[in-house]
Order: structure tokens, then C-alpha cells, then sequence
């Protein structure tokens, strides 16, 4: 992990966790996991000012490649739950894949519970994205 913990932006980690005290509920046990461990990560998390954020590191909005020990790679965009948008690549961030990159950075390697099993994923590439509104903006 590149930093040694979890980034977040504070208006970002608050609207998280706010989230995730409302979304007792998940599709299956296995996303329910991922959420936890996001949960207990966050206890742990270095939050900074939207100026101290370093660039590199996935917040909502963020497009991300990553590649997977299993061979495939995909460029995803981490959303608010309400933008999520599978044709678009647009994932929630109450999925495993969300819950499971939002606050770690370019580079970084993730060995992550995910419904299909343990998988070992690489960030290779973060994005910001500046044209669409963060959480922050709106809470």
C-alpha cells in the first residue's frame, strides 16, 4: 500500500460512512463481507482536505484500471450508489469491486474477497475525473 492506509477526502469519508450506516443491507453475504472490511478499514484511514488529497488515489468519481491475478483487466468509474450504470462501467461503491478500491492508490495490490472468491487485484492506472460532481459537493 503506497500511503499505509486508506486516503479519503473528509466530505467524502463522511457521506461513506454515512452510507454505510443506512445500507444495513447487501445483494448476498459476500458483499456484506466486503462492506465490513470497508467499514473496518475506514477506522484506520488518513483523511485529508480536498487540497491534501494526492491524485493517485480512487475517490468516488475516480476511473480506474485494474488488472486481476485471474488475467482479465477492466477501467471501471466508482460512483455514489444512485449513478451506478453497469453498461457504463459505473460501479457502486456498495459493491465488492467499490468497497475494495475507494481510498487505495495507483499501484497499490488488493487481495480481496469478492462473490466469485479471493482475488488479488492491481490498480494499474487512476483517473480523476472533473466534470462530474463528488458526494462532497452535494452533502
Amino acid at each position: 500500500m503506497r500511503y499505509g492506509s486508506l486516503i479519503l477526502e473528509k466530505k467524502e469519508y463522511v457521506y461513506l460512512k454515512r452510507i454505510l450506516n443506512i445500507s444495513g443491507y447487501a445483494e448476498d453475504f459476500q458483499t456484506q463481507k466486503s462492506l465490513q472490511r470497508l467499514s473496518d478499514e475506514l477506522k484506520n484511514a488518513q483523511i485529508v482536505d480536498e487540497a491534501d488529497i494526492p491524485e493517485d488515489v480512487i475517490r468516488f468519481n475516480s476511473k480506474i484500471m485494474v488488472y486481476s491475478e485471474n488475467g482479465w483487466e477492466k477501467t471501471i468509474q466508482l460512483v455514489i450508489p444512485s449513478e451506478k450504470d453497469n453498461k457504463e462501467d459505473k460501479i457502486s461503491i456498495l459493491t465488492s469491486m467499490g468497497a475494495a478500491l475507494i481510498g487505495y492508490s495507483e499501484g497499490d495490490v488488493i487481495e480481496w474477497d469478492f462473490p466469485s472468491g479471493r482475488q488479488q487485484i492491481k490498480i494499474v492506472t487512476v483517473l480523476q475525473s472533473t466534470k462530474q460532481k463528488r458526494p462532497s459537493e452535494t452533502v
